[in-house]
C-alpha cells in the first residue's frame, strides 16, 4: 500500500508542480501553504486577505482530487490542508499509517435527504431511497435515515454501517445505493435521495428544498466536522492556529455563507476535542 501511495504521490506532485517544493524549502520561507480543493470559491480568498492584514502571507493551493491533499501534507510540500472532515481523515491515517492532525474546526455541511415536488416526509413510507454507495457518505446517510426514523439500524451505536447492518423488517423504506454523481439522476426521476452537497448546484438543486437533514450540532455530526489538518510536530504551530481563528472571522464568515448558500455551520471545537473524536474513527477504522 505505501509503495502505490509513494507512486501515486510522485505522479501527482509533478503534474500540480509541487516536486520542486522541498521541505527544506518550505521552512525557509515566510509563507503558509493550505491545500484546498475548491480555492475558487470566494471564502479563501478573504482568508488569505485578512491573513496578510494579520501579518500571515498565506498561499491556497488547490488540488483537482481529494487523495492528493493528504499525501501532499505528509510528504511535507504543504503546511496544512482544509478540505476534509474528521472521518475521511481517520480513514487516510488508519489506510496509511500516517499520523495527520486537526489543529481546529470550521463547519459541518448537513447531509440531507431530497425528494422532488415533496416538502415534507409525508407519504415516503414505502419508497425506495437513492443513498451515496462510498463507505463513508453511505454511512452517515443511513445515520441521517435513522435519525428521520425512516430506517432501524442494528447497531444504533456503529459508527459506519452498511446496508447490511439495516433491519429492513423494521425499516419503513428500501434502499438504492448509486454513485454519489448519480444521486441528483434518481431525484429527478422522482425517487427520493440522500446527495451531498457539492453535487446541489450542479444539478440545480435548491439545498433549503430538503425535507430532511441531519443536525450539524448533534454527537452524530461529530465525524462529519471538517478541520485544518496539518502534521503532528506543527500541531502546536501558533501561525495555523491563529488561521483558525481568522477563519472565524465576520468576513471570511460571510463569505462563505455566499460560497454555500448558507448550508455550512460554522464549528469551532478544541483542538483537544478534535483529537479525541479522531482518536475513536481511527480504532473504529482500523477495526473495519
Amino acid at each position: 500500500m505505501k509503495k502505490i501511495l509513494s507512486t501515486a504521490l510522485a505522479a501527482s506532485l509533478l503534474s500540480t508542480g509541487l516536486v520542486a517544493c522541498s521541505s527544506d524549502s518550505n521552512e525557509a520561507s515566510d509563507t503558509i501553504k493550505v491545500g484546498s480543493t475548491d480555492s475558487s470559491q470566494k471564502a479563501w480568498q478573504v482568508w488569505e486577505d485578512k491573513a496578510k492584514e494579520a501579518g500571515i502571507n498565506l498561499e491556497v493551493v488547490n488540488f483537482a482530487d481529494y487523495s492528493t491533499p493528504n499525501q501532499a501534507l505528509s510528504q511535507h510540500q504543504i503546511d496544512a490542508n482544509q478540505f476534509q472532515h474528521l472521518k475521511f481523515l481517520a480513514e487516510y491515517n488508519a489506510n496509511t499509517g500516517e499520523h495527520l492532525v486537526p489543529v481546529g474546526s470550521s463547519e459541518v455541511v448537513p447531509l440531507a435527504l431530497f425528494w422532488k415536488d415533496h416538502d415534507s416526509l409525508d407519504g415516503i413510507e414505502g419508497e425506495n431511497i437513492a443513498i451515496p454507495n462510498d463507505p463513508t457518505n453511505q454511512a452517515r446517510a443511513l445515520h441521517v435515515l435513522a435519525a428521520a426514523d425512516l430506517i432501524t439500524l442494528k447497531n444504533k451505536d456503529q459508527l459506519s454501517p452498511t446496508p447490511a447492518d439495516v433491519d429492513t423488517k423494521a425499516s419503513k423504506v428500501t434502499l438504492t445505493p448509486v454513485d454519489a454523481a448519480q444521486t441528483p439522476a434518481a431525484y429527478g426521476d422522482g425517487q427520493p435521495a440522500i446527495i451531498n452537497n457539492n453535487f446541489l448546484d450542479r444539478a440545480g438543486i435548491d439545498a433549503k428544498t430538503a425535507i430532511f437533514k441531519d443536525d450539524p450540532a448533534s454527537p452524530e455530526a461529530e465525524p462529519y466536522i471538517n478541520v485544518l489538518v496539518t502534521t503532528e510536530d506543527r500541531a502546536d504551530d501558533p501561525q495555523l492556529q491563529q488561521l483558525v481563528e481568522i477563519w472565524h472571522s465576520p468576513e471570511v464568515q460571510e463569505a462563505r455563507k455566499q460560497d454555500t448558500k448558507g448550508t455550512a455551520y460554522p464549528i469551532q471545537r478544541s483542538q483537544e476535542d478534535l483529537q479525541e473524536i479522531l482518536d475513536k474513527l481511527e480504532q473504529d477504522a482500523k477495526q473495519q
